[in-house]
């Protein structure tokens, strides 16, 4: 998979995305992370992006066209890259472009795995008060939001989605099960695990999980997941897929829970 990342700072995608899993991913030919510096396509001598908007108001605007002659930057190379892979025609080339802006879709699990069907991925980093909106209505097709608060750029959205995603590749963890049974999936939160010693701090590994009855350990990490999820993230229950039991056992936590004066 190849990441086009447009930003106005790629040594901090680098410096943040050249290390640990993806890092490894890159240098095994797994992924390609491609930081793209948007003032490399300014149109004046000093490079500078950025302009007062119209209309007045406090701050500066990133300009629309250093922002499309990066765009057609990026789907020049993805046209090399798919004439190497044997692809057709340049008609094809259409990259799907994630906005990372406070005004999107808050970025989820399910999108993550959404956005890993796709062989090329590009993501806009915006900065300042934001974007000239006719190059977003031109080349943008995903909105994403990393939450509901203000960062100062979309740099750091923009590498917690490829780290995202890029666990979902085949072989990038060395474990690809371990992508599939984590925090989110089936909308449940991940269940508590437990390494050695066995006693720490006078604290017990639960002795079903030293069992060895498969089956048993299996209900009892369904179970937990029902538990933290009905404790921490009760939104993410409606989602769920769960039996009538499970359905109980949520709402006698929640009812606890509001009891106690925690929900």
């Amino acid at each position: 998979m190849r990441f086009h990342i447009m930003t106005l700072f790629p040594e901090m995608i680098e410096a943040g995305l050249n290390v640990s899993i993806t890092g490894r991913a890159v240098k095994n030919g797994l992924l390609e992370i491609h930081a793209v510096n948007i003032r490399d396509y300014a149109f004046n001598k000093h490079q500078s992006v950025d302009d007062y908007p119209y209309g007045g108001g406090a701050g500066m605007l990133m300009q629309a066209e250093p922002v499309y002659q990066t765009w057609l930057a990026i789907c020049d190379a993805i046209r090399t890259a798919k004439k190497e892979e044997g692809a057709a025609t340049p008609e094809e080339i259409r990259p799907r472009v994630v906005y990372l802006s406070p005004q999107g879709k808050p970025f989820t699990q399910k999108m993550a795995e959404d956005l890993a069907k796709e062989e090329d991925l590009v993501l806009l980093c915006g900065h300042y008060e934001g974007i000239d909106e006719r190059v977003l209505e031109e080349i943008v097709t995903d909105y994403v939001s990393a939450g509901d608060y203000v960062l100062t750029g979309g740099e750091l959205p923009a590498m917690m989605i490829v780290d995202a995603v890029s666990r979902l590749i085949p072989g990038v963890l060395h474990n690809d099960v371990s992508a599939e049974f984590e925090s989110f999936q089936d909308s449940l939160l991940e269940y508590p695990q437990y390494s050695r010693p066995e006693v720490w701090h006078g604290r017990q590994v639960p002795p079903i999980l030293l069992s060895g009855h498969h089956a048993n350990v299996e209900k009892w990490r369904r179970e937990q997941s029902v538990i933290r999820t009905a404790k921490w993230r009760p939104d993410l229950l409606e989602q769920a897929d769960l039996t009538e039991e499970e359905k109980e056992l949520a709402r006698k936590i929640q009812e606890t829970l509001a009891m106690d004066g925690k929900l």
